[in-house]
């Protein structure tokens, strides 16, 4: 018989209220009380960054706090989210406005990805996120 697990609801709400951070254009001080001090991302390779990464806390951060020179404007659609136990898988649309020249879009353009995120949550904080991210350009 498999193992049951329940979901854990506080753990989903901590994983939209990140999100809405993000959206509300949150740097890295307004997204440090979501993540624990071992907070890992993981990011698959996608256009943007063909061989993927991994980030501690502290590269999060700094990122969070320049991603504002880059895109402003950032809205995540949410399509679909499972929570079980301390694991939310969040399946969004992304876009925003791109705010300067970058390797397919020009500044001013609408940059657009479907993505996929796993996150861990403990202690009602957000230890780890894995993301899968699809960018393409509507003609």
């Amino acid at each position: 018989m498999a193992e049951q697990i329940s979901s854990d609801p506080i753990a989903l709400e901590r994983v939209l209220d990140f999100v809405r951070t993000l959206e509300a254009g949150g740097g890295g001080e307004a997204i440090r009380p979501f993540l624990a001090a071992d907070f890992r991302l993981f990011e698959a390779p996608h256009l943007l960054a063909p061989e993927g990464s991994t980030r501690s806390l502290e590269q999060v951060l700094a990122g969070a706090d320049q991603s504002g020179e880059v895109v402003a404007h950032q809205k995540f659609d949410i399509r679909r989210t499972t929570c079980e136990g301390g694991r939310v898988v969040l399946e969004a649309d992304w876009s925003a406005t791109v705010l300067m020249d970058l390797k397919y879009w020009d500044a001013g353009e609408t940059i657009r990805a479907r993505t996929s995120s796993v996150f861990e949550v403990r202690d009602g904080q957000i230890v780890s996120q894995d993301s899968y991210d699809c960018y393409f350009r509507n003609p």
